[in-house]
């Protein structure tokens, strides 16, 4: 029944609000007949992502985790002419997919979308700083990403952290889940550095009970 009635309010609130149109809900379809797992934001969240990116003014965007392309497309509809997407994907058939729902959506002239790991991918980046990080990766590497993030970013960006309660374990210290530990850690990353300053907060909808990190660096 709260599954049920998380799912109707979401419908409620995207109904009016949210504005997902076909490019969007195709990137969605094709992206679950492709096979690839049902990661990506809902479109609620999507569109705060969207606006958070505008609310930042942002110019250049850095997201860790393409998945379908699903989150890209939010973000790079944010972006003004002459602005910037460089995602990173691991899996080639998730790059492949994205790849196609981007240039869809008429916005691979944007974006940049790099297949292999993100750890190896970092390091040779350019094309930086940027103004808004988004981590929505494998969560035990959540911590490095951070590291990388930080050296990526300059004061006024923002970087948001994705899936980061897991239904509630979050709280576990003594959690066997490598996601789980690789969030707190993360999450304890944050708090210790004197040049972020965030919150979290919980999400429950049709996506189910999670939630995300924001941090504002500050110097």
């Amino acid at each position: 029944m709260v599954q049920e009635t998380w799912t109707a309010v979401d419908d409620y609130f995207d109904g009016l609000l949210v504005g997902e149109d076909e490019a969007l809900r195709r990137a969605a379809a094709d992206s679950e007949a492709a096979g690839l797992p049902p990661h990506q934001v809902a479109p609620n969240q999507g569109k705060l992502l969207h606006l958070l990116a505008r609310i930042r003014g942002a110019r250049t965007i850095l997201e860790i985790g393409t998945l379908g392309g699903y989150s890209t497309i939010w973000l790079a509809r944010a972006l003004p002419a002459g602005g910037r997407l460089v995602t990173l994907e691991v899996d080639a058939r998730c790059a492949e997919v994205a790849a196609a729902n981007v240039a869809r959506a008429g916005l691979d002239h944007l974006v940049d979308i790099r297949h292999g790991r993100a750890l190896d991918l970092l390091p040779g980046l350019t094309g930086g700083p940027f103004d808004l990080v988004f981590i929505d990766a494998d969560k035990p590497s959540n911590p490095q990403y951070l590291e990388w993030a930080l050296r990526l970013t300059r004061p006024g960006s923002v970087i948001i952290g994705d899936n980061v309660v897991r239904e509630g374990a979050v709280v576990d210290a003594d959690s066997s889940d490598p996601r789980v530990q690789g969030v707190r850690r993360f999450t304890e990353l944050i708090s210790e550095q004197p040049k972020l300053t965030a919150t979290a907060l919980q999400t429950v909808g049709s996506k189910g009970y999670d939630g995300l990190v924001m941090a504002l660096v500050t110097e």
